[in-house]
């Protein structure tokens, strides 16, 4: 019997409408699009005024389901990635579900921040590759203009709201994901995190006069960290598979600073003609980020191309998937 592996068979993103430019947040913080462009790459962001994280996750959903004529009552489990779910519980994915009619599917949330997406991914091949299931939806999602501090300039620029969702089915010929590199370290949480809220500091007067509900962040630290260890993870995954840079015929990059993305291709000597860049339009979708790219690239996606997906997020977390697509688009 051939070797089962988790292939993407299909791929949907949504975003929402609402565009907010550097010019448009210029007129609220001390800020400017050459500051912006000059230290992220990013020129505008999508914003979700209205509605939750399952809304636009429910979306990309719908759009999947539709292009791939799939019966939602199929549907067998669903991961959804997220930092920004509808509530503590129950689970977003159990929101979507719902909203969708995907009766027969359990579902969970996944919270790794910005690799939550490729956790997400190697977690739904594990139940693929045992044969348990068949046919799951793995979802990258948030909204992050619900925990953004519009008076912080170090991190309201950065991020947007939107995500995505593939579906992943088992394949025999050798296409789906071949490899994953999946890595953690806790001691870099308190720099990029959000601090109130949770157990540890429950929601109270204090915690809301204190701004502590947003995310915090320590620029230069996750700046450090990340261009060091998403490149070295992208590296890695190169080297166990034996593959050179010829051999990869894109990086999936997550869209966090076009500066980190530069310092990955570069060490995996990558050329910038085939890395999926959208940073400037879309900004930090934060779980969001890797399935709007692929999304974005599809149609110049062909069956067989390696792909190395790769992402570097709060935490800290970081990892690489090394995948071999599945279908012409």
């Amino acid at each position: 019997m051939s070797k089962i592996t988790a292939a993407i068979t299909g791929i949907c993103g949504y975003l929402p409408e609402e565009v907010v430019t550097n010019d448009d947040l210029a007129k609220i913080i001390d800020t400017s699009d050459e500051w912006i462009t000059t230290r992220t790459g990013i020129k505008e962001r999508r914003i979700l005024r209205e509605g939750a994280c399952s809304d636009i996750a429910a979306a990309a959903v719908k759009g999947l389901l539709e292009k791939t004529n799939t019966d939602p009552l199929d549907i067998e489990l669903v991961i959804l990635a997220t930092v920004t779910p509808d509530y503590p519980f129950p689970s977003t994915a159990n929101v979507v579900c719902d909203k969708l009619g995907m009766k027969n599917a359990w579902g969970y949330d996944l919270i790794a921040a910005c690799s939550g997406f490729i956790y997400g991914l190697q977690t739904g091949a594990a139940f693929i590759e045992s044969g348990k299931h068949k046919k799951i939806i793995v979802i990258g999602v948030d909204k992050m203009s619900a925990i953004l501090d519009y008076e912080d300039r170090t991190t309201c620029v950065i991020f947007g709201d939107g995500g995505g969702a593939v579906l992943l089915e088992p394949n025999t010929e050798g296409m789906g994901i071949q490899d994953a590199i999946l890595r953690s370290d806790g001691s870099g949480r308190h720099y990029l995190y959000q601090p109130g809220g949770g157990s540890a500091n429950p929601p109270s007067h204090e915690t809301v006069d204190q701004r502590l509900h947003f995310v915090k962040q320590e620029g230069k630290q996750v700046f450090k960290f990340a261009v060091t260890n998403m490149a070295e993870v992208s590296a890695e995954i190169m080297e166990r598979n034996n593959l050179t840079a010829e051999d990869v015929d894109w990086l999936v990059p997550h869209q966090a600073n076009l500066r980190i993305i530069d310092a990955t291709a570069e060490r995996m000597g990558v050329p910038k003609e085939k890395v999926m860049i959208n940073i400037q339009r879309y900004g930090n979708t934060t779980a969001g980020t890797l399935p709007l790219c692929l999304w974005d690239w599809e149609k110049q996606l062909k069956k067989g191309d390696n792909l190395i997906l790769s992402a570097f997020g709060g935490g800290f977390t970081w990892g690489a998937i090394y995948l071999k697509w599945a279908y012409n688009s």
